[in-house]
C-alpha cells in the first residue's frame, strides 16, 4: 500500500514556492510511472505541471483529481518552531510549509488513485492533474494542463479538487462551488497646490473618499440559495503624500470584491466604472480605472457528483458534510469549464501560516475518503 504520509513527507522537503518546481513534480511523476500511469510534463511560461493518466485515452468514464505542490513563501523563518521544509512530525502532527495546502491532499489522492488502479484496475480512466501556479498568477498552471488536455483530446467526466475545505473538523465541509473574485484600482487626478489655498487646487483625495464611500455601502445583493451576500471590501487608498502643507496630485484606491451568481465579472465591472465617472464629473477631476476578474462564479448543483463524495466523507468520517460555495477562489474555476467538478480535502485552520501544520491521521483518513469514492464512482 501507498503511504500517503511518507510521501507528504517527501513533498514537504521540495522547497516549491511558486514558481520554483523544487523536485515536488518530478517526485509525482517517478512515483506515479512507477504505478503504470502514464505523465506528461505540460511546462509553460516558466511553470511546471504534471499531467497523469491510467487507462486508455478518451475513456467515456473517467475520474480526475486537481491539486498543486507549489506554496506561499515561508515568511518570516525564525518565527517557526520547526523547519518549514523539514516535515517534521511532533505528538502526531506533522509540519512544515504545504502540510495543509496542499501537498497531503496531493499525497492523499495520489496514493489512493496508485493503489486503487493497482489492486482493481477500473473499467475507465483515472487522471490526474497537478500543477506548480496555484498560489501565484494562476495564467499557465491548470490552465495550461486544461488547454494541453484540449489539444490532446484528453477528457475528465467529473473532477474533484482536494483542497483544504474544512474550516474546524474531518469532512464538515465540501465546496460545490466559489464565488467569483474581482479587484478595481482607481487612479484620481486632481491639481497639486499649497494647502493654505485649496481654491488654486483641485483635491483628489474628497473624491477618492466620496467613491470608496459610495461604492463601499452599495448592497450587492442578500445572497441566493447556495451562495452568501457578495461583498465589497476598500483594502486601500493611498497618495504617498508626506506633507501636510501640499495638496497632492493624485490618489490612488482599490477595492475588492466577492461576488455570487447574481452577478457577473462584466456587470460589477460596469457599475464601477459608472460610480468612477459620476465622481469624477461632480469633483472636476479626472478618475482612471483598471479592473482584473481573477475569476466568475459557479456552482455544481447538488447531484450525483456531490452525493458520490458526501457519501464517502460520511462513510470514513461519520460526518455528513455541509455542501458550501464559501472561501476564497481555486482552480476549480477553470475545472468547472471542462467538466462537473468539487472540492473536498483537510482542516484548512493553519494554511499560509508560520508553522502550518496537518494531523498525521487526517492524512490516512482523506486517503481512504478518496479511495472510497474512487471504488464507488466505478463500481
Amino acid at each position: 500500500m501507498t503511504d500517503p504520509v511518507a510521501l507528504t513527507a517527501d513533498l514537504i522537503r521540495c522547497p516549491s514556492v511558486t514558481p520554483e518546481e523544487g523536485g515536488a513534480l518530478v517526485l509525482l511523476q517517478r512515483v506515479l510511472t512507477d504505478a503504470g500511469f502514464e505523465c506528461t510534463r505540460v511546462d509553460r511560461g516558466g511553470i511546471c505541471n504534471l499531467f497523469a493518466r491510467w487507462g486508455k485515452k478518451g475513456h467515456a468514464r473517467s475520474f480526475g483529481f486537481n491539486g498543486h505542490t507549489d506554496v506561499v513563501p515561508v515568511g518570516d523563518e525564525a518565527a517557526w518552531t520547526m523547519s518549514p521544509f523539514g516535515a517534521e512530525i511532533r505528538d502526531g502532527v506533522m509540519y512544515g510549509r504545504g502540510t495543509t495546502d496542499m501537498k497531503s491532499g496531493v499525497a492523499a489522492f495520489a496514493a489512493a488513485a496508485i493503489d486503487f488502479v493497482r489492486n482493481t484496475p477500473p473499467d475507465g480512466a483515472v487522471i490526474l492533474t497537478i500543477t506548480g501556479d496555484e498560489e501565484g498568477d494562476a495564467l499557465d498552471g491548470t490552465v495550461a494542463l486544461l488547454d494541453h488536455m484540449d489539444a490532446a483530446d484528453e477528457r475528465m467526466s467529473v473532477c474533484l479538487v482536494g483542497e483544504p475545505t474544512c474550516p474546524n473538523t474531518m469532512g464538515e465541509m465540501m465546496k460545490i462551488g466559489r464565488r467569483g473574485s474581482m479587484t478595481a484600482w482607481f487612479t484620481v487626478t486632481g491639481v497639486q497646490g499649497h494647502s493654505a489655498y485649496p481654491h488654486r487646487a483641485k483635491n483628489p483625495l474628497p473624491a477618492m473618499a466620496r467613491l470608496m464611500d459610495r461604492l463601499a455601502s452599495r448592497e450587492l445583493d442578500q445572497g441566493t440559495d447556495h451562495f452568501d451576500a457578495s461583498t465589497l471590501a476598500v483594502v486601500t487608498i493611498d497618495t504617498g503624500n508626506p506633507a501636510t502643507n501640499v495638496i497632492p496630485a493624485q490618489c490612488d484606491g482599490a477595492v475588492n470584491i466577492r461576488f455570487n451568481d447574481l452577478h457577473s465579472g462584466a456587470s460589477l465591472s460596469g457599475w464601477l466604472k459608472s460610480e468612477a465617472e459620476a465622481v469624477a464629473e461632480a469633483f472636476g477631476v479626472e478618475i482612471e480605472t483598471r479592473i482584473k476578474v481573477s475569476g466568475e462564479s459557479f456552482l455544481t448543483p447538488p447531484g450525483p457528483l456531490s452525493d458520490l463524495v458526501a457519501r464517502a466523507v460520511e462513510a470514513e468520517t461519520g460526518v455528513q458534510p455541509v455542501l458550501s460555495t464559501t472561501g476564497g477562489t481555486s482552480d476549480a474555476r477553470f475545472v468547472k469549464n471542462h467538466c462537473p467538478v468539487v472540492e473536498f480535502g483537510l482542516v484548512g485552520r493553519t494554511m499560509h501560516q508560520v508553522d502550518e501544520c496537518v494531523e498525521v491521521a487526517q492524512i490516512d483518513q482523506l486517503k481512504a475518503i478518496y479511495a472510497r469514492i474512487l471504488t464507488d464512482y466505478f463500481a
